[in-house]
């Protein structure tokens, strides 16, 4: 089933999720619902927050869809360890249509479990430590917006405008 994602704006996602504790049946369709709707909305990433779920929980598939390896839900992730820098262009399905420049760690550790209670450690690199990075931020209530604050104020100023106009013409629900 294909949930709503909730856009900046909403509370939920300006606040840090709780931690999940009962590894079930319901845990399980959730991260179905959640990636069945990251893939409509053609994400690499969706955190619980996302669509109205304060979780420690985000899924991620770098392909797409078009590799299963790549279909990965993190439960209760920890960030362990980063290396090194990369600068790229970023989006978030929760402001929709907005992207810029964003400097995050190109290599990530992080330890979670899947949606059977199983610890896991990857490492990851590139885009999949991007969308690592961004979805944990997500479910500490840091926002996409925290990085505008690097931008020029130009840069800030125009991204600012594109969400006020989004949301006077209604785009923005």
């Amino acid at each position: 089933m294909i949930l709503k994602v909730v856009k900046y704006g909403d509370p939920v996602l300006e606040k840090e999720g709780q931690l999940v504790t009962e590894f079930d049946g319901k845990l399980n369709e959730l991260v179905e619902n959640m990636f069945e709707t990251m893939l409509a909305e053609k994400g690499v990433g969706l955190a619980a927050p996302q669509i109205g779920q304060s979780l420690k929980l985000f899924v991620m598939d770098c392909s797409g869809g078009k590799e299963p390896k790549d279909r990965i839900a993190f439960i209760n992730p920890i960030i362990q360890e980063t290396k090194d820098t990369q600068v790229g262009d970023e989006g978030c399905l929760s402001f929709p249509d907005i992207y810029f420049q964003v400097e995050r760690p190109r290599i990530v550790t992080v330890t979670a479990f899947d949606v059977n209670g199983k610890e896991f450690t990857m490492n990851l690199e590139d885009l999949a430590a991007r969308c690592v990075l961004h979805e944990t931020d997500h479910l500490y209530g840091k926002l996409f917006t925290d990085f505008l604050k690097k931008l020029s104020f130009l840069k800030r100023d125009k991204i600012k405008k594109k969400i006020d106009k989004k949301i006077k013409y209604g785009e923005w629900d």
